[in-house]
């Protein structure tokens, strides 16, 4: 698969907020998703969802983890809880085929639903899903500016992840490496308005992350 090295600033973020808050668009920057092929307007998610938000669950052979601590912060530990859930719903997408799944579009804007929508139609395209396990460790979580946002960093593991043909069920396994190792910065807005949830505004995946190796 190939990856791209991407830095965020905080002047980055703070002007893509900024820009949301005021009703503008945003270009975030992507990475592969491990076992995808190489080679719109949708329905109101939330008025799809239910109030304890839509249906996260994963086949038996997919198991998403996340490890670490949360932050005492409050504010802070729902942006991480809902960065977390935004990666389940993106996965829920990749094994459910749909790229326009409900559940990524109610825990995201902009590009961040944008790049899901891209990773979940490679799946698609490629005739792949996803099985094993992709791990999640490391979070941090930082404000940004005196926008009200919050940056959340943390490391992915995807040397267990691996891609599994739709129609064979034939899975893909891959050798240990440093490609195994990414690190993802996802941008967190805070609820306003109708919006009563902490949303992904913009995702930036860095990949061969030395620091993340374990």
């Amino acid at each position: 698969m190939a990856r791209r090295a991407l830095t965020t600033t905080a002047a980055t973020i703070a002007a893509a907020l900024l820009l949301a808050s005021c009703g503008g668009g945003d270009d975030g920057s992507s990475d592969d998703i491990k076992g995808a092929d190489e080679g719109s307007s949708s329905p109101s998610a939330t008025a799809a969802a239910d109030d304890a938000g839509p249906d996260l669950s994963l086949p038996g052979d997919l198991k998403v983890e996340f490890d670490g601590t949360k932050p005492s912060d409050a504010e802070h530990a729902a942006a991480l809880e809902n960065a977390e859930k935004y990666i389940l719903a993106l996965n829920h997408g990749i094994t459910a085929q749909d790229p326009k799944d409900p559940a990524y579009q109610f825990y995201s804007l902009g590009s961040a639903a944008k790049y899901a929508q891209t990773q979940i139609q490679a799946y698609v395209d490629g005739e792949w899903t996803a099985t094993g396990t992709d791990s999640y460790y490391q979070a941090k979580t930082d404000d940004v500016g005196s926008s009200g946002g919050v940056l959340v960093t943390m490391c992915r593991d995807q040397g267990k992840f691996y891609g599994k043909n739709v129609k064979t069920e034939k899975v893909k396994y891959t050798k240990p490496s440093l490609n195994d190792y990414q690190e993802f910065r996802l941008l967190m807005k805070p609820p306003q308005g109708d919006q009563k949830i902490w949303k992904v505004l913009q995702i930036e995946v860095q990949g061969r992350v030395q620091e993340c190796k374990r």
